[in-house]
């Protein structure tokens, strides 16, 4: 808290370096900022900023990265500007927070493949650093997540705007975890009966999917391991497989 109350507005006096106070700053910044602002669940607003952090910081992401998801909204929502963020955090975070507030702009109006492919290359476009797309992916994945709080004409558009355009990407990033969650939440919300009906069939089958899996990655890593031209070569594996998600068992 002294970080921000002790800098005053001015490009040059950016604070802090050290990455955990960067990141301490960062919360306290957008908590103190968003305070009495409230989402459609009743939540207070924080709450979005902590979840979009959270989540970049599960991926690896970069304090200067995870810093932007606690900010991401305050130039939109608070009265801050992104010559304040430069002066609390660099230039850097402001830098992504002004990409995410940029792309925050761009919505998808058209259901067209074409006009949707031509919407994902303008989101790489406008994103001189994908980074930027990261915490965009992050910011939908979470409002996804709590989209039941919405009017359904809202939730309808929003999911089809997220089937159509970010789990694309997330998936052309080879973020698969993102894409698969991004698709089969949108799935829920465009086709409920459908989702649930195949939700039910797969959870029924749970035990014999995962025994199938497990006995396919035992097979594989034992003919890897008995494999002579690889020995020597390869010190170990590690043979990964999952169940299909919901929505790509949709035919």
């Amino acid at each position: 808290r002294e970080c921000i109350v002790n800098v005053p507005p001015g490009i040059g006096q950016s604070c802090p370096t050290d990455p955990e106070a960067l990141l301490v700053a960062a919360f306290d910044f957008g908590f103190q900022l968003h305070e009495g602002q409230f989402r459609a669940s009743g939540d207070p607003y924080i709450v979005h900023p902590v979840a979009v952090a959270d989540l970049l910081r599960d991926i690896g992401a970069s304090a200067p990265v995870i810093a932007a998801g606690f900010l991401h909204d305050v130039v939109e929502d608070t009265d801050v500007s992104l010559v304040e963020i430069e002066a609390h955090f660099g230039a850097e975070v402001r830098e992504l927070v002004e990409g995410v507030t940029k792309l925050g702009g761009i919505h998808f109006n058209n259901r067209t493949e074409a006009q949707a492919e031509n919407l994902r290359r303008m989101f790489l476009a406008m994103a001189s650093d994908i980074r930027v797309v990261l915490v965009k992916l992050a910011d939908r994945l979470h409002n996804m997540r709590t989209l039941e709080h919405m009017p359904p004409h809202k939730r309808v558009a929003i999911a089809r705007e997220t089937l159509e355009i970010f789990a694309p990407l997330a998936h052309r990033l080879g973020m698969w975890q993102y894409k698969e969650e991004l698709a089969d939440l949108s799935f829920s919300h465009l086709f409920p009966e459908e989702h649930a009906a195949l939700r039910s069939s797969i959870d029924a089958r749970a035990a014999q999917h995962t025994d199938a899996l497990d006995g396919a990655k035992r097979r594989i890593a034992e003919m890897v391991e008995a494999d002579e031209w690889l020995q020597g070569r390869v010190a170990s594996i590690d043979v990964e497989g999952r169940t299909k998600s919901v929505h790509s068992t949709w035919p």
